[in-house]
């Protein structure tokens, strides 16, 4: 039988850090048992130092391979490499208009929090058609995305809506958008977003000294004074992180409500999470170590998966062209 497949990927800026295993690792280790599942490698502009591309292309590939990516189920896959995308957005350009694009939800957000005004790059109020073309071209019918991402997924299907009634017939099928139980994790310092560059993320490559740390200065309480003081578990950034690892959660419930009534010290909720994450972080750290000593087989995953994904978006748009009825030689 068929498995459905499945489309999701980070940008490579760097290693991963825990965030990203609670928001979306943890979920490709389950798709890639029941899904066929492609996980695409997308490039940041570093045009002023390109070295830093190949970097972080090898840095995001081995954090996969670490946590358990297997690449005999989940290809893994550059999307420079794939000509097909390109051309399915200039081609899907013509099945959207500006108006549209701009009253994208997310889109708008991003043009305010970005501050363009007006001047907004025609690449970046193009992005919905270019993720449209990355999906269809895999014909993905499972997208995982935060749920500030979904009214990109639904525009992807309203364009797929208009090829398919262009071509009078269904090419592509539609997408359904995969929120992740876990949200985007908090920065260890309380605030919104973890990132690298804001130094208040965990890797997933932390040593145990970088972890203890990052778990000692995490925010919690600012209210919780004495041991004896009652506390809050909302927005206490230690909480979060118990919610998004611990396993057991009828311990957990109590814990919260012993700190809630008073009478446990930040310092016993931090332990505990501690040691969540050491032993967490222990056997990825391991093996990625090991697989950076073998950069030639890295090098061959990302080739074969790249290979994979090229034939699968290449019959995708050779299928649309055809069906539009296009001119070809």
């Amino acid at each position: 039988m068929t498995r459905p497949v499945i489309l999701t990927g980070d940008r490579t800026t760097g290693p991963l850090h825990i965030g990203h295993y609670a928001g979306s690792l943890r979920n490709r280790l389950r798709f890639q048992e029941t899904h066929e599942q492609f996980l695409l490698l997308a490039l940041t502009d570093n045009a002023h130092a390109p070295d830093k591309v190949r970097v972080g292309v090898m840095e995001v590939a081995l954090d996969y391979l670490a946590v358990g990516i297997d690449p005999a189920k989940t290809a893994i896959c550059l999307q420079s490499h794939l000509p097909a995308l390109a051309e399915l957005s200039m081609l899907y350009l013509n099945f959207v208009t500006v108006a549209r694009l701009e009253r994208n939800p997310t889109i708008k957000d991003e043009i305010r929090g970005r501050g363009f005004g007006r001047d907004i790059p025609a690449g970046f109020l193009c992005y919905p058609a270019a993720q449209a073309a990355d999906i269809t071209a895999f014909k993905a019918t499972v997208v995982p995305v935060g749920e500030d991402q979904a009214p990109l997924i639904e525009q992807t299907n309203e364009i797929v809506r208009r090829i398919n009634t262009t071509a009078k017939r269904a090419i592509l099928p539609e997408a359904q958008a995969v929120i992740p139980q876990v949200g985007r994790l908090p920065g260890i310092d309380g605030k919104a977003k973890m990132s690298k560059s804001g130094g208040n993320a965990i890797a997933l490559s932390a040593s145990p000294d970088e972890i203890a740390a990052a778990v000692k200065a995490m925010f919690t309480d600012p209210n919780h004074l004495r041991v004896e003081d009652p506390g809050r578990v909302e927005g206490n950034v230690v909480f979060t992180y118990l919610d998004a690892f611990d396993e057991d959660r009828a311990a957990l419930e109590e814990l919260k409500a012993q700190y809630r009534r008073g009478g446990i010290g930040d310092s016993k909720i931090k332990r505990r999470l501690e040691d969540i994450l050491q032993a967490l972080i222990a056997p990825t750290r391991e093996r990625r170590t090991q697989l950076a000593n073998d950069p030639a087989y890295v090098l061959d995953v990302i080739r074969h998966g790249t290979e994979t994904a090229r034939s699968r978006t290449e019959a995708t748009k050779r299928e649309v062209v055809e069906g539009l009825g296009l001119f070809m030689l």
